[in-house]
């Protein structure tokens, strides 16, 4: 039989986290973000639970092509916009829409030669200060574009850098407001903690949201809040099963470096789960799982291809007995996808991410 690693895709999950930001954010559009790869799910495994958004954002031509080839014909947007010139033909093509944030992409578009003009989001860096205009080159590049006969429509488009935390959004909102308040078009400003938690701020300002990590079962601003408390289902369940039972006498270590000593007698299950498999390397005793749905902890260091559980207090726990690294268990408790990244001093996109190509996935 095949290792018994297995992630698991929650299509009813996704369809839920989708209807939770279309209420925070009731008179926007929606944007289902699905790049690297739909966070890890895989977009063509996500793509009937989020169907009824209103369109897909992405960064890569080629995600955006197998969108194309399921069949979907609403608007797609390049995050990052064109890389090369050569991409404007795609774009083209396909009917993409994408970002403009720099001179060069401006450059490019003027050359490009189309019956097609594009529908372009121009990006100003409102305080992020990684891609797009300063607020003193916004309305100069507005107008190149405003110019340019292979431009249909240009929206206004920026990106919060502290949405999630006690900065908040005002400096950048009104950042945004004063340069553009007078320019025609839509405006694309929150993203899935801007959503979540300044809606109302934002209600009437933003005609787009961009929903990312809360589509996929992750709190914004853990451990602020999670997903309980935003009302948010996990969309991603990585589980495995117990392959070895080890009775430990008090003084026995486990595993690489023996950094797990045990304190007195402890029975520990083997789990088929390691850092290849893209379980983070950086988590140590205490990083909680679910075993046959009750809570534990993990001891020791994370192996390439193993964990140690602790089971102790699980009597009824034995081969076979299934374990959950993070999501649901087939019980219904659920363990966050934010504690375990947590515990490894990350964050659950990067876990969602870093889901290893040998480990087989369903969806459910």
């Amino acid at each position: 039989m095949p290792r018994p690693i297995l992630a698991t895709i929650h299509s009813a999950a996704l369809s839920h986290n989708l209807a939770r930001v279309r209420v925070a954010a009731p008179d926007a559009r929606v944007w289902a973000v699905v790049k690297a790869n739909a966070y890890g799910h895989g977009i063509e495994r996500v793509f009937d639970a989020l169907r009824s958004a209103d369109g897909f954002a992405l960064l890569d031509l080629a995600e955006a092509q197998r969108l194309r080839a399921l069949d979907w014909r609403g608007p797609i947007l390049l995050l990052e916009g064109c890389f090369e010139a050569r991409d404007l033909e795609l774009c083209s093509r396909l009917g993409l829409w994408h970002a403009i944030h720099c001179n060069e992409q401006i450059d490019r578009l003027a050359a490009h030669k189309t019956q097609l003009p594009h529908h372009v989001f121009l990006k100003m860096n409102s305080g992020m200060n990684r891609l797009g205009f300063t607020p003193e080159r916004f309305r100069a590049a507005w107008t190149r574009l405003n110019a340019l006969p292979q431009v249909d429509q240009i929206s206004l488009m920026t990106h919060f850098s502290d949405a999630d935390g006690p900065r908040g959004i005002e400096a950048q909102l009104q950042a945004f407001e004063s340069v553009t308040h007078d320019l025609p078009g839509e405006r694309t400003l929150s993203n899935s903690a801007a959503t979540l938690r300044h809606g109302a701020v934002l209600d009437g300002r933003s005609d787009w949201v961009r929903p990312g990590i809360v589509l996929y079962g992750s709190a914004p601003d853990f451990p602020e809040h999670n997903v309980a408390h935003w009302g948010l289902q996990p969309t991603m369940t990585l589980s495995s099963r117990i392959i070895g039972l080890q009775q430990l006498r008090a003084g026995d270590s486990v595993g690489y470096g023996s950094s797990f000593v045990a304190e007195a007698p402890l029975r520990i299950g083997v789990v088929a789960c390691g850092y290849a498999d893209g379980y983070p390397r950086h988590c140590s005793t205490g990083t909680p799982v679910l075993v046959g749905g009750v809570r534990s902890r993990m001891v020791g260091r994370v192996s390439m291809d193993m964990i140690t559980v602790d089971l102790s207090a699980l009597p009824q726990a034995g081969m076979g007995s299934e374990v959950t690294l993070w999501g649901q268990s087939t019980t219904g408790a659920v363990l966050s996808i934010d504690e375990v990244a947590q515990a490894a001093g990350t964050v659950g996109y990067e876990l969602m991410c870093a889901v290893a190509a040998r480990v087989p996935f369903v969806l459910a």
